[in-house]
């Protein structure tokens, strides 16, 4: 039976249980390297002696005064090794995105009072040396590859002595469930970023409770690609570890197609944004197809469009099915390594046009929901088709409570519901109420037990007209046009409901060279007035599902994507709708003037 108190018990009970020749992996100089649970172990016992020998402790263990380690970087092994070696000393890790804007980087270590940081390269390495002179707490900055005057993080296992590793091991049997595992800064769409204090008590009931929804059997495989800093990512990996699941880590996100192949995994977490990439390649692969293979993979197509679960459909149709599956499918699935049983995809909502087709193409979709502040998982859809349903985000996981305000917000307590904020009684106090924490998101249940997400209650808006408009669902429905890449609603205080578009420019092109027109930079595109009346067909056609107070009376189309980068977007790829608003005045001033 399965009953962890800590997340670094996942070596002792990997060890006991399924001792793995690839407990973590990946590629070093183009080759897989692969690390056995004893090896982890090994290099774990070590580091945390080594961090010891440097001064780096729990001290008085409260979260204020525990020492704070940072950590910017790539997902690979040592990232998941250093979080296990620093929680065994008491000491608390702070993730931090490595795409993270200069200033949220600098009010975060600044904030925490870190006192050491782990990064990946020299890029990394300079960008903490262009603020170390603002760090008065920061002691020293290790990084994993090796950076010309940086020390690399291999000089800590050199320290580690008997001694070291006897009082570290000492120090491991002293904390309990319910002492803080870590903390996660969440940027949000708007604001300073606050501090999610989770215990190892918080992650480790997630854990548990997610287990059951989960494919069954061994041996599984997984590869992991989305950010470890995000709490989601990192409490699935620490789940692999408990159920014994080999993690493999991608190169890069440019390498994803190659690594799929390569380890042919059985289960992987995205967001939606990235599903929505894979599909639009597979869909641009069918638009190069000629004759009776681009027939056949529109038909297949076709039939995935019509797809429904926990329905039994026409002998006709199922039989269309197996034989699409066979044609067609079956190369979807080779693409994504050929092993595949199951997508767990959370962090934002994901079209459902795009979860009934996978589907359809025996992939199955695993849709959940949760927040950093309830680490993360609160309800998700299962492996078994029984417990899931298109357009939610499936059932509760067992052992928590959720309830529907009078107002819509969905309220959630249970032993998954964070600590608080660090050092912000004040905000901790806003949004857990008599042991309720509030999530800001507005939902429902249908059938008595499938919980769905309507909108985040901070996102809709009023009109001018007095008239509240929730944008999510619009911004969803619009994003399943084949041609529409992201959208941003917009109203407040408006006289009506607009939207700003971006569109998929490879689609966009193909469709602009089939109608003779000469554009083809994105600039001219979005200035073609054909290009423009097509859109306006686009969203016209939408607008038939909406009332008349949400329907987009009109659009502005824009040249370039958001992204991280350009601070649209958050690192969980949701819309920061204030940067976007102000980014972004002069043309949405054009729609309203």
């Amino acid at each position: 039976m399965l009953d962890p108190k800590r997340l670094f018990d996942c070596i002792p009970y990997q060890l006991e249980h399924n001792p793995l020749p690839d407990m973590l992996a990946a590629k070093e100089q183009g080759v897989w390297r692969t690390y056995t649970t004893q090896e982890v172990k090994d290099i774990v016992d070590k580091l945390s002696a080594g961090l010891l020998k440097t001064g780096v402790s729990g001290n008085d263990m409260t979260p204020e005064g525990r020492d704070k380690i940072a950590i910017l970087c790539r997902n690979q092994p040592e990232w998941i090794m250093l979080d296990l070696a620093v929680q065994r000393i008491g000491a608390v890790l702070v993730p931090i995105y490595p795409t993270i804007h200069l200033h949220e980087l600098t009010f975060i270590l600044q904030d925490a009072k870190v006192k050491m940081i782990f990064t990946q390269d020299d890029v990394l390495f300079e960008k903490i040396a262009g603020i170390r002179d603002q760090l008065f707490h920061l002691q020293e900055v290790y990084t994993f590859e090796m950076v010309a005057g940086a020390p690399h993080w291999s000089s800590l296992l050199a320290l580690a002595d008997a001694e070291s590793i006897n009082r570290a091991d000492a120090i491991a049997e002293t904390i309990g469930a319910e002492q803080l595992a870590t903390i996660i800064y969440t940027s949000g769409t708007t604001g300073t970023p606050k501090g999610v204090m989770l215990s190892h008590r918080n992650i480790i009931s997630n854990i548990l409770n997610c287990l059951p929804s989960f494919p069954p059997g061994y041996p599984l495989r997984a590869i992991s690609f989305l950010p470890l800093n995000h709490i989601f990512e990192r409490m699935v990996t620490y789940l692999y570890l408990f159920k014994g699941i080999p993690v493999y880590y991608t190169e890069s996100l440019e390498s994803i197609g190659d690594n799929l192949k390569e380890v042919r995994p059985h289960l992987f977490t995205t967001v939606p944004r990235l599903l929505e990439k894979v599909y639009d390649r597979i869909m641009d692969k069918g638009a190069t197809l000629r004759g009776i293979k681009k027939a056949l993979f529109y038909w297949a197509h076709d039939l995935a469009t019509r797809f429904e679960i926990n329905k039994r459909q026409p002998l006709l149709y199922r039989l269309q099915l197996s034989l699409a599956n066979a044609l067609v499918f079956s190369k979807w699935r080779a693409a994504l390594g050929g092993s595949i049983k199951c997508i767990v995809t959370g962090g934002a909502a994901c079209q459902v046009r795009l979860i009934r087709i996978f589907t359809a193409a025996r992939i199955v979709i695993m849709e959940g929901y949760g927040l950093t502040e309830t680490s993360p998982v609160i309800s998700v859809n299962r492996f078994e088709e029984k417990d899931r349903m298109f357009g939610t985000v499936g059932p509760l996981i067992p052992n928590l409570a959720v309830k529907i305000a009078d107002d819509g917000e969905i309220l959630c307590k249970g032993d998954n519901v964070m600590m608080g904020y660090y050092r912000r009684p004040d905000l901790t106090a806003e949004v857990i109420i008599d042991g309720w924490y509030h999530t800001g998101d507005i939902g429902a249940f249908l059938d008595g037990r499938f919980l769905k997400i309507t909108d985040r209650k901070k996102e809709m808006f009023k009109t001018s007209g007095g008239k509240y408009v929730a944008p999510l669902p619009i911004e969803h429905r619009l994003k399943e046009s084949a041609f529409i890449e992201q959208v941003m609603v917009l109203g407040a205080n408006r006289k009506f409901t607009a939207a700003l578009i971006v569109p998929v420019f490879l689609v966009l092109r193909e469709w602009a060279k089939r109608q003779g027109i000469r554009a083809n930079t994105p600039e001219a595109l979005v200035q073609d007035p054909e290009v423009r009346h097509f859109y306006k067909t686009i969203v016209d056609e939408y607008n038939r599902e909406f009332s008349q107070v949400e329907q987009v009376k009109k659009f502005e189309l824009l040249p370039h994507s958001w992204n991280i980068e350009g601070g649209e977007l958050t690192p969980k790829l949701s819309l920061r709708r204030a940067v976007i608003l102000e980014k972004y005045a002069k043309e949405i001033d054009g729609i309203y003037n």
